[in-house]
């Protein structure tokens, strides 16, 4: 079995990684990869986000199984391309990836679906946008319709800053064509939940509940990043309602995809508010998050070649469901000084090997935005690391996570030091 993974991110280290453990013991390929993944299978130094490089190397490798990990080479359909040929690819088509691919069209499929969202407005035109701004009561959530690498999103904290993002998207073009249509939404209360589920022909196997943590500094203060850290289970979501929670937000929205003619295979991940009225989707992934894929797959206890094969193939009734650890999984990112915006590279990384050595088997460091430079791993990233760690509760396993990022030396970066307060919080309340 010859596997390519596609992307160089946290998410595709812990899949080559995980990958790497099956008893069918694969070949696995990663374009273009990172340090990190250098150590689990090749690292193929070509940036694959459209579907003909894909094809060169699936041909040129033999390749089996393709496994897109960002969201962009989906949208651009390389699953499509991958079906023309025959080859299993872990991921939806491009019609389906739309509902990732634009906030706009995943908005009115909850809409249709009847699954509860924040109500929303869209908008292309600045005058116009502005005008519904200043009929509203209260700051909204304003977002790029199309992808933007996790931040093309501004919860506002006041009119102004609302005014503000409205014209960087439409007028400034900062998101490019991403920012070309913007949505208003209703800002909501409540706490963020992560619920991904494995899809196909209309099966859905849920996964464990997580918490990522969106904004750049503690307190969920500052601009909204790619994620700066999860854990999963989070204490907000019993795990009896895990099951139910999926079929009301994710079976009617692949239903209503199916019959429209745009099946959804892969992973489907629900961004959710849960409000004192009910849980309200935020927004869908198609594909695993990252970071939430690092604890997840820390405590995934079965081989995860056979779900992703079967998904792809289209026959996940023919896998049983996956074994979890009932452990805690913590995973914090370490990223470049200045990240999301302008941030250092070059830095040396220093000590990963103490801090996986600090609890054997517990300890687990992903690499993002690195590469291995003769020898020695540099910071080329504004996400660099995301240090994960198990432990029988929620407790241990961030004491264990903190307590393996003190060994690690890494110039001009910096981490939260609340992920998973907020877990705790329920916990102790």
């Amino acid at each position: 079995m010859r596997i390519l993974i596609i992307g160089s991110g946290g998410r595709e280290h812990a899949l080559a990684w995980k990958l790497g453990q099956s008893p069918e013991k694969p070949e696995i390929f990663i374009a273009p990869g990172n340090g990190g993944t250098a150590l689990e299978g090749t690292n193929l130094p070509i940036a694959v986000l459209e579907a003909g490089p894909v094809l060169d190397i699936v041909r040129e490798k033999k390749i089996d199984l393709v496994i897109p990990g960002p969201e962009l080479p989906l949208v651009n359909g390389v699953a499509d391309a991958c079906r023309k040929t025959k080859t299993p690819c872990f991921g939806p088509l491009a019609a389906a990836a739309r509902l990732e691919g634009s906030k706009v069209f995943a908005k009115e499929i909850l809409r249709e679906a009847q699954v509860p969202t924040a109500n929303f407005a869209v908008f292309s035109d600045f005058a116009e946008a502005k005008k519904y701004l200043r009929a509203l009561s209260a700051p909204p959530v304003i977002k790029a319709d199309g992808l933007a690498s996790g931040k093309g999103v501004v919860v506002s904290k006041d009119m102004d800053e609302a005014l503000s993002a409205l014209r960087s998207m439409l007028v400034d073009r900062d998101f490019g064509q991403a920012g070309g249509r913007v949505i208003i939404e209703e800002a909501l209360k409540g706490e963020e939940l992560s619920l991904l589920a494995f899809c196909a022909q209309g099966r859905i196997i849920p996964m464990p509940s997580a918490q990522d943590h969106k904004a750049a500094h503690d307190g969920d203060r500052g601009p909204n990043t790619g994620g700066m850290g999860a854990y999963s289970p989070a204490p907000l979501l019993p795990e009896k309602d895990l099951e139910s929670l999926a079929e009301r937000v994710l079976k009617p929205v692949l239903a209503l995809m199916e019959k429209r003619g745009s099946p959804f295979s892969g992973i489907l991940y629900a961004g959710l508010m849960l409000t004192d009225t009910g849980p309200r989707v935020l927004e869908f992934n198609v594909r695993f998050g990252d970071p939430e894929c690092q604890p997840l797959l820390m405590r995934l206890e079965s081989d995860l070649l056979p779900i992703l094969l079967a998904c792809a193939e289209g026959r996940l009734q023919d896998v049983p469901a996956p074994i979890w650890s009932p452990e805690t999984a913590l995973c914090v990112v370490m990223a470049a000084r200045g990240y999301p915006g302008l941030y250092s590279k070059g830095m040396d990384v220093a000590g990963l090997k103490e801090a996986e050595a600090l609890f054997p088997g517990k300890v687990k460091v992903f690499q993002a935005g690195t590469l291995c430079r003769d020898g020695q791993i540099k910071a080329e990233g504004g996400r660099i690391l995301g240090v994960t760690a198990l432990g029988a509760g929620l407790p241990e396993a961030r004491e264990r996570a903190y307590a393996a990022l003190k060994e690690i030396r890494l110039p001009d970066s910096f981490y939260r030091s609340d992920i998973g307060n907020k877990g705790l919080s329920h916990i102790q309340s």
